[in-house]
C-alpha cells in the first residue's frame, strides 16, 4: 500500500469515527432537549401550584382580618385589575 493509500484509509477512518460521534451527540442533544422540556413543564407547575398557595393564603388573611395596609392595598389592586379584565372580556363579547 503506497502512502497516499495509506493516508486515504486513515481519513476515511477518521471520518467514519467523526460520523459515528456526530450520530451520537444528536442522540444526546435530543434525550437533552426531552430532558429540558419536561424540566420546563415541571417549573410551570410548581410556579402555577406556588401561585394558587399565595392567593389562597391571600384569601385567609382577608377572612381572619389579618391585613396589613400594604397587602389591603395589593389586594385591592388585584381585585381592580380583575374587575378591569371582566369589563374588557365583557365588551369583547358584546361585539
Amino acid at each position: 500500500m503506497s502512502a497516499a493509500e495509506a493516508q486515504l484509509k486513515r481519513i476515511q477512518d477518521k471520518l467514519q469515527q467523526l460520523l459515528k460521534q456526530h450520530v451520537a451527540l444528536q442522540k444526546e442533544n435530543h434525550r437533552l432537549k426531552e430532558e429540558v422540556g419536561s424540566a420546563q413543564e415541571k417549573i410551570m407547575a410548581q410556579q402555577k401550584n406556588t401561585d394558587e398557595f399565595k392567593q389562597q393564603v391571600s384569601v385567609l388573611k382577608l377572612n381572619a382580618g389579618d391585613m396589613n395596609e400594604v397587602d389591603k392595598k395589593d389586594l385591592e389592586k388585584r381585585i381592580n385589575g380583575y374587575l378591569k379584565e371582566i369589563d374588557r372580556c365583557i365588551s369583547m363579547l358584546g361585539k
